[in-house]
């Protein structure tokens, strides 16, 4: 490829958009320095050099790792089965073997073997190859321990190792300062989620006696008072920090610094954290239905902030993190509504989303022109179609699972599950080459299907769950549910509308509520380039 075809496939939007490149990319310093050239009028048809061969010349570590995470893949399909055949299996009060173990087994491997078979080319060359790879499969090991944990101490001492090696994943770069200070935000933010979840585990164990998760459950209809006050709003704050929901998300947007892969499996895996910590102490948060309530409405919040956040991002990476927020929160409040196994299920499918958004972020740049405008379904026939689409397809969400059939809060997560599939559809169709009025026909037959999925994978994982102390526990419908959720529909309907960009003062403040400290901002390309 010569540097003239390189700059017609937008380059300086690909290198502006991907800041998480390290000095050691062979391929980045090559890049910068044909532009430097080309831009001091030296147009030498200079060629980029073609990817390394990772069969041919593959360093043992990665390989061998690559090799292990999809072995454990393997294990743990062969475990899921073992479990729904045989049952789980508890070891002395410090492992417990259940359905959500298994299953976020199954799903946490898989997304690592994605993601090492992914690194073994982007991270080829790199200097810091061997110890990424390290760090991405130890951080799998411990995920998969956590889910196992079950006494309080070897819990939380996992979340915060967890935390520790992200952290590390996102400064991999030595050498790169504005890396290391990202590092460091990240590595304060989960400092405090371990902070408040060992404030609540400590708070637990002296108001039940109990050392272990499991009975901290069994325990749970002695709880109440100032001592369940700590423990649930602990736990709910610590949720919030590693879920990245308003005001936390901040430790996201500063996150751009790691390799791209590292960022799949932080969207896809790690933030998915706050909802498997509110399953195991559903008992816990599900004792008083004000702090469900109250959970609803926090994850309403970060729902809709989150798309407004991600609609004034200048890149690729940095809309996704948005949209991380904002599909955080709906997992929020489907547990704020009593059902943890939509969240589940929410967080399993949108980590197979986010994943494959990510690891697919370049190609998205290369077909996306600079003048691109965001369109909104603003005319009569488009509205009619969103209207009749969403309807129809929270009709069968209810038909297939039963929820929204009675008034409760199942109604409420039938109309939550309906928006976010609508709108992941529909920009799934928006992207395409697609004539608008051919889009508003095709919307209908991919988001039909969608949410028949959707509502298929809801019913087995729930099904998987049933042997957890609280998966499903809906509560009656309130005014203040009904007042959330009518506020939440309307903020909703007027930001797929697009009536938020007529306020530039909206827009500054969205601007400033999504900038990442300004240490771990990347100002001057000079310090990517060593030449």
């Amino acid at each position: 490829m010569t540097i003239e075809e390189f700059n017609n496939h937008t380059v300086l939007k690909r290198v502006e958009s991907d800041q998480n490149w390290s000095p050691g990319v062979v391929g980045l310093r090559g890049w910068w320095s044909q532009l430097d050239r080309r831009m001091s009028g030296h147009s030498s048809q200079t060629t980029v050099g073609s990817l390394p061969d990772t069969a041919a010349e593959s360093p043992f570590v990665p390989a061998a790792l690559t090799w292990l995470v999809w072995s454990l893949f393997a294990m743990s399909v062969v475990a899921l089965v073992g479990l729904v055949r045989f049952g789980g299996r508890e070891f002395a009060g410090v492992v417990a073997v259940d359905g959500l173990t298994v299953l976020l087994w199954v799903v946490a491997t898989f997304f690592s073997g994605i993601v090492h078979s992914y690194s073994r080319r982007y991270m080829a060359g790199n200097a810091h190859e061997t110890r990424f790879f390290v760090a991405v499969f130890g951080f799998t090991a411990l995920v998969m321990a956590l889910v196992a944990a079950d006494h309080l101490a070897l819990f939380g001492l996992l979340w915060l190792a967890m935390g520790l090696v992200m952290a590390k994943l996102i400064g991999i770069v030595d050498g790169w300062r504005q890396a290391r200070a990202a590092e460091a935000v990240a590595r304060r933010y989960f400092l405090a989620s371990s902070a408040l979840l060992g404030v609540a585990l400590t708070t637990l164990w002296w108001a039940t006696g109990a050392t272990t998760v499991s009975g901290i459950a069994a325990a749970s209809g002695t709880l109440g008072g100032p001592a369940w006050i700590v423990a649930a709003s602990a736990l709910v704050l610590a949720a919030m920090v590693q879920s990245a929901l308003v005001p936390f998300h901040g430790w996201l947007f500063a996150s751009m610094t790691a390799p791209t892969p590292a960022s799949a499996l932080m969207h896809a895996g790690f933030v998915n954290a706050g909802g498997i910590l509110l399953l195991r102490f559903a008992p816990v948060v599900t004792v008083e239905p004000a702090l469900m309530l109250a959970v609803v409405a926090i994850g309403a919040a970060s729902a809709l902030l989150g798309k407004l956040l991600k609609s004034v991002q200048p890149d690729v990476k940095s809309k996704l993190a948005g949209s991380t927020v904002g599909q955080m929160g709906f997992m929020i409040m489907q547990a704020g509504l009593g059902f943890f196994g939509a969240a589940i299920t929410h967080l399993i499918l949108h980590g197979f989303y986010k994943a494959y958004q990510f690891l697919g972020s370049t190609g998205r740049i290369e077909h996306t022109g600079p003048k691109a405008a965001t369109e909104h379904a603003t005319s009569a026939l488009g509205t009619a179609m969103t209207l009749l689409t969403g309807l129809a397809g929270g009709a069968l969400f209810a038909a297939l699972t039963g929820k929204g059939t009675s008034l409760d809060s199942g109604l409420l997560l039938a109309l939550f599950v309906t928006l976010t599939t609508l709108g992941a559809t529909r920009s799934a169709v928006q992207s395409t080459s697609l004539p608008s009025t051919v889009r508003y026909g095709a919307a209908p037959l991919l988001f039909l299907p969608a949410i028949g999925v959707y509502a298929l994978v809801y019913t087995a994982i729930s099904g998987l769950l049933a042997g957890l102390p609280v998966v499903t526990a809906p509560v009656e419908l309130s005014a203040l549910h009904v007042a959330v959720a009518a506020a939440f529909l309307a903020v909703y309907v007027a930001i797929e509308a697009g009536v938020h960009e007529r306020s530039h003062r909206l827009y500054v403040a969205l601007v400033n509520a999504s900038q990442p400290p300004e240490s771990t901002v990347l100002t001057a390309t000079e310090e990517y380039n060593e030449y």
